[in-house]
């Protein structure tokens, strides 16, 4: 009899139990392990995330023009200019170029030219006197140059045409021959090169090439200043 009512007594506490926040933890903890729904039974949550969406640009691809620059070093051409002989005032002077660029920066140029010198201010003064005879007031030079490029950069004509350009500087030695004789001579100078075809170059040069002379009784340093104008092209 005991026994019977300890077991109505067990009953009538686990019936009213299931309304304790703990108890419903027991039973919904052993209902989901009993139907392999809960977080033991092993299943993977579905990942709801995914990759953000990749925006592609929409611009408009601007069509570039690469220049054609030929990679020729050689360089020949032709110059007209003036030429101040010491003594014998200036006159026209023309002559050949060609130069051999080894880096961007230096290159290597000889020139050959030709003057004529005109008369002293003493065969002005002096009437008939002539120092020199024709063949003799022949000026011929040869030179050899070592030249740097050292400011390059560009010259606009207008708004809508750019030519490469650069100064550079020449210094070498040679030789001239003038009044008979054949006088060892350094020259030094600068100019201007600008190209306005991958081809062809302008050139604007003044260049000083200095010779030791006695002919006029004196032995001195002579100044020989030539401007000239030249055109070159690219091989």
């Amino acid at each position: 009899m005991e026994t019977r009512l300890r077991i109505l007594l067990l009953t009538a506490v686990l019936v009213g139990l299931p309304g304790c926040a703990t108890v419903r933890g027991w039973f919904h903890h052993a209902g989901t392990a009993g139907d392999g729904t809960g977080a033991d039974s092993g299943a993977i949550p579905p990942d709801d995330s995914t990759p953000p969406r990749v925006i592609e640009p929409d611009v408009a691809r601007r069509k570039i023009e690469v220049p054609r620059i030929k990679s020729s070093n050689i360089e020949l051409g032709l110059n007209y200019g003036m030429l101040s002989i010491e003594d014998f005032g200036t006159n026209p002077s023309y002559g050949l170029s060609a130069a051999y660029h080894v880096t961007e920066d230096f290159f290597f140029q000889a020139d050959v030219g030709r003057s004529r010198a005109g008369r002293t201010s003493f065969e002005t003064l002096g009437g008939n006197v002539q120092l020199l005879s024709r063949s003799e007031r022949r000026f011929t030079y040869y030179d050899l140059s070592l030249g740097y490029n050292f400011l390059p950069g560009e010259a606009f004509v207008g708004r809508g045409f750019a030519m490469t350009s650069a100064f550079y500087l020449l210094g070498g030695i040679g030789s001239t021959d003038f009044a008979g004789d054949k006088k060892f001579t350094v020259n030094f100078g600068a100019g201007y090169r600008v190209v306005p075809v991958d081809w062809l170059a302008v050139h604007i040069t003044v260049q000083d090439r200095v010779f030791q002379s006695s002919l006029l009784g004196t032995n001195k340093l002579t100044n020989n200043i030539e401007a000239r104008l030249a055109t070159t092209v690219f091989f």
